[in-house]
């Protein structure tokens, strides 16, 4: 006998069907209210397709609530957009290049952060909806009548129509972590001084719980307005407070009591209890309390007692410095969290690690997009690349009058992907979806004829099964369901035979054609190439902060909190670079073959934060103060180190992005050349000059972090990505 009769659908149909529930009953009620009773054929198309645009096509993250938020936003932009493409489709020329530039600015918004991203899709369409036959301006006020009785029978559906519940905002992601790290702190407070295995997996499943990988998209605060910059911020530097508590060192004679052999703030007030008294202060206030920042003023004074504290035996300088390191950490945190809930009216310090805090949201989102301009980025690659593909199919549709010609832009639309590879696997697997779609529609286009009750009674099923099927069983079964639905939706509006479903197969052929070809001719590998390069990039500019930090360092001077680290916005712009073009990489799927060496992506990231925290932790006080040289052997100590760790940088950095001219690298996952130069840094910084000053032992912490974070990028050693202290840095805004 067979299995039994499952009771519930699989958790991806479940999710499909609740979306083709609303997605149907919102097009076809706005489609039959204004097609059969108000005898309005343009303003059912507009309503019909409005609700498949934004809902069918588009990926609208977040819970109905916050769908139907994004949707009253985009209403007006589909006014714009219907406008603009009803009046320049008049003639060819004016409709390319209107294709063209409203092509690449609708796929550009990406990089305001996946809700942007998603609304995309369906907005492109919204334009090109009206870009075709009947040129008929005078039909304006239907068009956006019924696109916007459409959209707002879809906000109806997605408020009140089997609502999902809302995810797990990030602000209380991040008020979860900084109650970890306040237990954290407790817990290192007593001896045994370190944290019990059960706390450390806790601590680490903390930490890689505010990473935007492991975040909803509807919940990542990926922004370019002060709260979301600062709402990131407050990840990045509680994940970070988490990784310095749990490699804390233990005070210089472990048998002492609590607070004992620990660099005391003022009136002997233990660091760690004041971290932790930050920590629960920053949780209430992102859960929308209002403390009274007493502990943050504590903080800040126990840190200036630490840095003006003198140290007597090796042991108690390297707890002074990883006591520092701690509380940078929860002061960024706490500074943080108070700009991401109170915005620009929140208590900042000078420009430097919070250089946004005083921006206005133009001038935030003009270096968001400025920032993207170029042939680096992959948003701006994406948007070249499908507004050129559009613009060449509205040309060739308009120079051809293809009958339909709207069905070749959205197949270029829909069917195009970052990759020239997965463009032709996807293409390929439509292509035989719509073979088979348009026979089923010529066939029952020949049977039934004109009866358009028929199908008139068969579209609203068809559409729940295509938009329940279409996005669990992929492409092909999409293109083949949505031919036979947009063969019903055509036979209502005019008479038509067994020739329209030849129509739309020859218009999907076009379409894919023209998408194969620019797939193929702008940037065919997609974000692997360019996450190659900008790896590569980001590790030789953050070898030239290693060289330039420590040589500071070495030399003394006067420091100031109003100036960054060393080539701060050089390696700020290049993490950017990187990780739009590493969550990209992250969706395309992967040709076969192994991995080269020194792939892992995400140890580079971590290592360019890493080294961006670390330089401005050393170079930036948070007042000014004039810093005495090194003495000569521990000046000499430290610039050796740091050289040995940016030379593993540029040889890794080689090996990843190899020029014309680079010597071949080494085969293998295990480098010799990389495992002696971090062995050899991390044996300079073991042998601890005599008289060495706190500085020192600070910079030394901060390089040895880094030689781990090589070794992980060089895939030499056993540490697994993901975990150990410098992974703690996550993904910034």
């Amino acid at each position: 006998m067979g299995a039994a009769f499952p009771h519930r659908l699989p958790a991806a149909y479940r999710a499909a069907a609740r979306g083709a529930l609303r997605v149907t009953l919102t097009a076809a009620a706005g489609f039959y209210v204004l097609l059969y009773g108000f005898d309005s054929a343009i303003g059912a198309t507009y309503a019909l397709f409005g609700a498949i645009a934004m809902a069918g096509l588009s990926h609208l993250p977040g819970s109905g609530r916050q769908r139907a938020t994004v949707l009253l936003g985009v209403v007006p932009v589909c006014w714009v957009l219907i406008t603009l493409g009803t009046y320049l489709s008049v003639r060819t020329w004016s409709a390319v290049v209107g294709m063209l530039v409203v092509g690449f600015a609708l796929a550009f918004m990406a990089v305001g952060g996946p809700r942007f991203a998603g609304a995309a899709t369906g907005l492109q369409l919204m334009y090109i909806l009206p870009s075709f036959p009947p040129y008929d301006p005078g039909s304006l006020g239907e068009r956006l009548g019924g696109a916007t009785f459409g959209l707002v029978l879809l906000i109806i559906a997605e408020v009140t129509l089997l609502p999902e519940p809302a995810a797990l905002p990030y602000r209380e992601r991040a008020a979860r972590a900084a109650d970890g790290a306040a237990d954290c702190a407790d817990r290192l407070r007593s001896a045994p001084y370190a944290l019990p295995e059960t706390m450390l997996r806790t601590a680490r499943a903390l930490s890689t719980g505010l990473r935007s990988s492991q975040v909803p998209e509807a919940e990542r605060p990926a922004g370019a307005g002060v709260r979301p910059r600062a709402l990131a911020h407050t990840g990045l530097a509680t994940r970070t407070l988490l990784g310095r508590l749990a490699v804390m060192p233990p005070p210089a004679a472990s048998a002492a009591p609590p607070g004992a052999d620990e660099e005391p703030g003022p009136g002997g007030t233990d660091p760690l209890r004041t971290v932790a008294d930050v920590a629960r202060e920053t949780a209430v206030r992102l859960r929308g309390g209002v403390p009274d920042g007493r502990a943050h003023a504590r903080l800040r004074q126990v840190r200036e007692a630490l840095a003006a504290a003198e140290g007597t035996t090796p042991a108690a300088l390297r707890r002074n410095a990883a006591l520092l390191e701690v509380t940078d950490a929860a002061l960024a945190m706490s500074t943080a969290a108070d700009i991401a809930v109170r915005g620009r009216e929140a208590d900042a310090p000078a420009p430097g690690r919070f250089w946004y805090a005083r921006m206005r949201a133009p001038h935030l989102w003009w270096r968001r997009l400025s920032g993207h301009v170029g042939g680096r980025s992959v948003f701006f690659q994406n948007a070249v690349r499908i507004s050129l593909a559009l613009a060449a199919a509205r040309l060739i549709a308009g120079i051809d009058t293809l009958p339909h010609g709207f069905w070749v832009l959205l197949a270029t639309l829909t069917l195009t992907r970052t990759t020239v590879r997965e463009t032709r696997r996807t293409e390929r697997i439509a292509l035989t979806g719509t073979l088979v779609g348009a026979l089923v529609a010529a066939t029952l286009l020949a049977l039934v004829g004109t009866d358009i009750e028929v199908y008139a009674v068969a579209l609203p099923p068809l559409m729940l099964v295509t938009f329940t099927l279409g996005p669990v069983k992929g492409v092909g079964w999409a293109q083949a369901l949505f031919t036979v639905v947009v063969a019903l939706v055509f036979a209502q509006l005019a008479p038509a035979t067994w020739q329209l479903a030849e129509f739309r197969l020859l218009d999907v052929l076009t379409g894919s054609a023209i998408g194969a070809v620019f797939g193929l001719l702008a940037w065919p590998r997609g974000a692997h190439d360019e996450l190659r390069r900008s790896a590569a990039v980001l590790l030789r500019i953050a070898a030239e902060i290693v060289v330039a930090t420590t040589a500071q360092i070495a030399a003394g001077g006067r420091r100031v909190p109003v100036v960054t680290a060393p080539g701060h916005r050089s390696l700020q712009h290049a993490l950017v670079m990187a990780e739009s073009a590493y969550a990209q990489y992250q969706s395309e799927p992967k040709g076969p073959g192994r991995r080269p060496a020194g792939q892992d992506w995400q140890a580079a990231l971590i290592t360019g934060h890493h080294t961006l925290w670390g330089a401005d932790r050393l170079l930036v006080p948070p007042e000014p103060v004039e810093v005495p040289p090194l003495g000569r052997e521990a000046a000499e100590s430290v610039i050796r180190a740091g050289d040995r760790v940016a030379a593993a940088m540029l040889l890794t950095s080689a090996r990843i992005d190899p020029t014309g001219d680079t010597a071949e690298a080494t085969e293998g996952p295990h480098p010799p050349t990389v495992s002696a130069i971090t062995a050899a840094t991390a044996t300079a910084a073991a042998d601890d000059p005599p008289g060495a000053p706190r500085a020192y032992y600070a910079t030394v912490s901060w390089l040895a972090n880094l030689t781990t974070d090589v070794v992980r990028l060089a895939g030499d050693g056993d540490a697994t990505p993901g975990e150990g202290p410098a992974a703690h840095h996550g993904e910034s805004s």
